[in-house]
């Protein structure tokens, strides 16, 4: 299973009865998962399913997702309001025979203030609930699309990780061959060392010359730190496998990798072996560049 990176794009369109729509969903790195949605007054309802549906496929990074909506000009109507009409054809019977009048005409009735209203021709509850339906499925196949962006970015990402875990190997075999003579190199400098300070002066005794060099030597000795490189090594390649979810413990073994590099160099007293420290460490620096963009 290849990691996911925690950047990608999607985007998705629909329409339904001149109702268009255009989701965008846009993820770069982040500690955490962190959703935030940009929706149209009025589509609120949607945004508690659509991040539910979103968490359950991505586990982190932050994901910017808006929502816009076109919709076509509706053509206002003339309706008239029955509740006000039989309110005034009330009171004309009421005053019927109160006052002398003639019946009134049509044109004047429709003429009374709220009688007849201009309205717009708004959806219906079951034109409302197929919208909100059809802008959730449609969601859900944008989620899928950003899903597959980010994993394509994963894969290539991956081909990096090993590419620089081949690296990293290699400069440890390289430090291996090169703390291999680190000793005897030690041992001659060190003697040359004390000869040239002790010219004329009085020798140093044996014992001593050992348990000072036996020093020197422990202080040296880098094995155990290539060692753990190298489970580190094999561990990177664990996660690799494993796939998604790895990010942070994957972060956290760039952390130790460049732990283990910093006290090889420290450590290191022969040139071949510093070159070689410093080239670790920039092939660490640059593993642990990748890693942050993984899931």
């Amino acid at each position: 299973m290849a990691v996911s990176s925690m950047t990608g794009f999607a985007r998705v369109e629909g329409q339904i009865d001149g109702f268009a729509w255009v989701w965008e969903l846009k993820s770069v790195n982040g500690k955490a998962l962190d959703l935030r949605f940009r929706l149209p007054a009025g589509y609120d309802a949607i945004e508690a399913p659509c991040k539910v549906l979103l968490g359950d496929r991505i586990k982190r990074g932050s994901i910017n997702v808006t929502l816009t909506i076109t919709e076509a000009a509706r053509a206002a109507q003339l309706k008239i309001n029955e509740t006000v009409l039989n309110q005034v054809i009330g009171l004309l019977n009421s005053l019927e025979g109160v006052i002398d009048a003639a019946p009134p005409r049509l044109d004047g009735l429709l003429a009374i203030r709220g009688v007849m209203e201009l309205v717009d021709d708004q959806p219906g509850p079951e034109a409302r609930e197929a919208r909100l339906a059809a802008l959730t499925e449609s969601f859900g196949r944008a989620a899928a699309a950003l899903v597959a962006s980010r994993d394509g970015e994963g894969e290539r990402i991956g081909r990096v990780l090993g590419t620089r875990l081949d690296e990293i190997a290699g400069y440890v075999s390289a430090a291996e061959r090169s703390a291999a003579a680190q000793p005897d190199a030690i041992r001659v400098r060190f003697k040359q060392q004390i000869a040239d300070l002790l010219d004329g002066a009085p020798p140093v005794t044996e014992d001593r010359l050992a348990q000072e060099l036996a020093v020197i030597l422990a202080r040296a000795d880098v094995r155990e730190e290539l060692d753990r490189l190298t489970a580190h090594v094999q561990g990177a390649r664990e996660l690799l496998l494993e796939g998604l979810g790895v990010g942070r413990r994957f972060d956290f073994l760039c952390q130790e990798f460049n732990r283990e590099a910093n006290t090889v160099c420290s450590k290191s007293a022969d040139l071949g072996l510093t070159r070689t420290g410093l080239d670790l460490k920039a092939a660490i620096e640059q593993l642990r560049e990748q890693v942050q963009n993984i899931e």
